[in-house]
């Protein structure tokens, strides 16, 4: 089970997750890759800290770095921008998320290393895009993909407080659509023989995401105002409350065809002839008094029941809010793959799988995340350094070996 991209080697230089998502998909599906890390290491390992205390591991960094090896190259230093150099000419892609001057200023821009590699795809993820005067402004996926792409405004109720996105939401987002960019670009490149500079941005990202509603926007000068249950006019694409106080969707888009089974479900399919309800405009203008008869008709049974209910309705599409321990547990997540077991030093490790499936090369996680450095001496000697110059390469700086303690 080796995956689509058996074979390919990708080096990644990427900082907490933006980038090192899009190689953690690549892994995923097969790649081999070399992640340079500097001699303190992806500041994601730091999140086993941050958010955990003194916890023993760190399910943050694993998601997105499994299946890679780990080498630290110092790139502030002559040897060790040379090494990473040595890398990038034998390699297939290059992904990373550090700003562009950065990037230049070790000689790692597109243009030296397409030049050294003329088959190299090079992958960039930025902020806010690689040209105009924020190309090299910082930025976290909360900034460029949830605030000033226009997310958060549109969840934000009227009257009520900016919603607080979710860890690294926008930065997933973009690590899988990249890993397709990445994937189109190497196709190209088995045509054309050559490879390419692909990138894309945060807010690029984010301001796709919500293009239901900025193409509104441009096209009509105008979106749909940010939702509210009490003010929903179609009732039966809302969400409401079970007698247990456990919440669910009725997504009953289509209100014409949708309706009658609301109104059998709940036990009142004379409201489908009701004057007040009897059609979309009817229901619509009534809105509030018919959410609140749905309101009390829910609160008289547990979700449990009423799924039991529901479920005698072909037309009454649903679903749960579902809580993470709730969707952990879910049986449908693992039949939908939505969970992997990774190996590990002691059997295996469940953790959440990347979102795509291969039915004819199918990929599996090949060891959890790497220890800093873990493969430092592994790689070089790849590359066909002696072990004396590898300790050479240590004593100067260059490059960082494992430690004895836990990375």
């Amino acid at each position: 089970m080796a995956g689509p991209m058996d074979g390919v080697r990708v080096v990644e230089l990427g900082v907490w997750i933006a980038g090192p998502a899009a190689g953690g998909i690549l892994a995923d599906w097969g790649a081999d890759v070399v992640k340079i890390e500097p001699p303190q290491g992806d500041p994601a390992r730091t999140f086993q800290r941050m958010l955990g205390g003194d916890m023993p591991n760190n399910p943050v960094f694993e998601l997105d770095n499994r299946s890679k090896r780990s080498i630290v190259i110092d790139l502030t230093v002559d040897e060790g921008r040379e090494l990473a150099l040595e890398l990038l000419d034998s390699a297939d892609v290059f992904v990373t998320n550090v700003r562009a001057d950065a990037l230049a200023r070790a000689g790692l821009d597109p243009e030296t290393l397409l030049t050294r590699n003329p088959r190299l795809v090079y992958g960039h993820i930025s902020g806010y895009g690689l040209e105009g005067p924020d190309a090299n402004r910082a930025a976290y996926d909360i900034a460029a993909f949830w605030a000033r792409s226009g997310i958060a405004h549109l969840l934000k109720p009227q009257g009520g407080a900016l919603p607080f996105q979710r860890g690294g939401m926008g930065d997933h987002s973009i690590g899988v659509q990249f890993a397709g960019a990445i994937s189109a670009a190497l196709l190209s490149r088995e045509r054309t023989g050559r490879g390419q500079l692909v990138s894309s941005s945060l807010l690029r990202q984010g301001v796709y995401t919500i293009g239901f509603d900025l193409n509104m926007v441009l096209g009509w000068g105008l979106h749909p105002s940010i939702g509210t249950r009490e003010t929903m006019g179609n009732v039966s694409i809302n969400n409401y409350t079970a007698g247990d106080e456990r919440q669910f969707w009725i997504v009953g888009l289509e209100g014409d065809r949708h309706w009658p089974p609301l109104t059998r479900c709940v036990g009142h399919p004379e409201w489908a002839d009701d004057p007040r309800f009897a059609t979309a405009r009817d229901r619509a203008i009534n809105a509030a008094e018919l959410i609140l008869l749905l309101d009390a008709e829910f609160a008289t049974r547990s979700l449990d029941e009423w799924a039991t209910i529901f479920e005698t309705e072909p037309d009454m599409f649903w679903a749960p809010v579902n809580t993470p321990e709730d969707i952990i547990n879910d049986p449908q997540l693992r039949h939908a793959g939505g969970l992997v077991e990774v190996p590990d030093e002691y059997g295996t490790t469940t953790m959440i799988a990347s979102p795509a499936d291969f039915h004819g090369t199918p990929w599996a996680p090949r060891w959890i995340a790497p220890k800093l450095a873990e493969h430092t001496e592994q790689i070089l000697t790849e590359i066909g350094r002696t072990a004396d110059q590898i300790a050479a390469l240590a004593a100067c700086g260059a490059i960082g070996l494992p430690q004895d303690e836990s990375s």
